[in-house]
């Protein structure tokens, strides 16, 4: 599990280092796949993804965050593969990508079609947000995409009162879609 350097923060937090991890292993994202970041927001997944990939495309509507996206990327030394686009998406989807990460909710649904027209291999999405993991699943199944759905529950130990506890972080659902 690698730990990327994020000194610059956005609004919405990363994906934390495990479900990033879960997620690259799950898309099976490697050296031969263009990977696209729709919703970049701090870069986290575009950064990781250049650790398995040197085709790389970040996507985000928001040009504060798209300024975080591109400050955590040279903190990472990882400029050099990523093209970053400031668009509102499906807007700036590339038709040669072979995995799509749907990092935000908005418009998912435009994005999950733009895809099967541009005919992505996988298609993962997160979600944190127990209503839009509803209505993701939905379009997932309606759009024949779902292969797999995920919840993943991460928490970090610590010492209290001399015995171990865990602080918890909130659990993160996990959509996997692989177009017919």
């Amino acid at each position: 599990m690698s730990e990327l350097s994020l000194p610059h923060e956005a609004r919405a937090g990363p994906t934390k280092p495990p479900v990033r991890a879960v997620v690259m292993e799950t898309l099976g994202v490697g050296p031969p796949d263009h990977f696209v970041d729709v919703g970049s927001c701090t870069g986290a997944m575009t950064i990781e993804a250049t650790l398995r990939t040197d085709r790389v495309t970040a996507i985000e509507r928001d040009p504060d965050r798209v300024r975080v996206t591109e400050q955590n990327l040279r903190a990472n030394d990882a400029t050099d593969s990523v093209t970053v686009i400031n668009e509102e998406a499906p807007a700036g989807l590339p038709p040669d990508g072979d995995v799509l990460f749907i990092g935000g909710s908005h418009r998912f649904d435009a994005v999950l079609d733009r895809a099967i027209e541009y005919d992505y291999d996988r298609i993962g999405m997160t979600v944190s947000r127990l209503e839009v993991a509803g209505n993701a699943t939905t379009a997932f199944k309606e759009r024949e995409l779902l292969s797999e759905l995920l919840q993943l529950q991460v928490s970090r130990g610590y010492e209290l009162a001399g015995a171990m506890s865990f602080h918890s972080n909130n659990p993160v659902f996990f959509l996997l879609g692989e177009p017919a």
